[in-house]
């Protein structure tokens, strides 16, 4: 597998923010989305179970798969084995890769990033999600009007990190501005940048 880094910190974003996860980001995604701040194109080949030995050095259960874009990589027997070891797996994905009900029964909480109005290719394929989490710069919201029937899903709106000061405030002004009109919603802040943490 090519992995870019595993890593120990909290949950920074969503329904688990705050909560102790062991992070395995993949290497590679089938997107380009002009705000990505994750350098996930160098990697280190590991095998799924030098994966697990490094995963078993952190005392939490829970395991954050993200990338890049995870599903590109994924395997049933990767899961089997993090839960043999005890873990609870999430997942953080943008929704373009179908995950077949064999596996989504293997994956204890599903977040996803849909990228529908940054790029072409972002059409979802995903059939259930835990949650549903949308990167906000002030888009028209519309486009995701049909997921909010999504039973037993939460549903988070995140400002945009620009790495403009200014430009930032004003995204975070809109995103609570809209949250405040359409309740569906909550919000979801990178509280790991806010703490500066990993």
């Amino acid at each position: 597998m090519r992995i870019n880094e595993i890593f120990y910190s909290l949950q920074g974003e969503g329904a688990y923010v705050g909560t102790p996860c062991v992070f395995i980001r993949f290497a590679g995604c089938n997107l380009n989305c002009h705000f990505c701040d994750t350098e996930f194109n160098m990697f280190t080949e590991m095998s799924e179970n030098e994966v697990i030995d490094e995963v078993k050095k952190f005392p939490t259960n829970h395991v954050i798969l993200t990338g890049g874009e995870p599903t590109l990589q994924l395997t049933i027997s990767l899961l089997d084995k993090l839960h043999d070891v005890g873990k609870k797996i999430h997942i953080e994905t943008n929704g373009t890769q179908a995950i077949d009900s064999e596996m989504a029964r293997k994956i204890d909480w599903i977040t996803c990033s849909p990228k529908f109005e940054f790029n072409q290719n972002a059409q979802l394929k995903l059939a259930f999600m835990n949650e549903l989490k949308v990167v906000y710069m002030g888009q028209d919201m519309s486009i995701y009007d049909d997921l909010l029937n999504i039973s037993d899903c939460l549903f988070y709106l995140q400002p945009c990190d620009t790495g403009d000061v200014v430009k930032n405030e004003e995204i975070i002004d809109k995103t609570i501005l809209y949250i405040k009109e359409h309740p569906n919603w909550r919000l979801s802040l990178q509280v790991h940048k806010l703490l500066n943490i990993q």
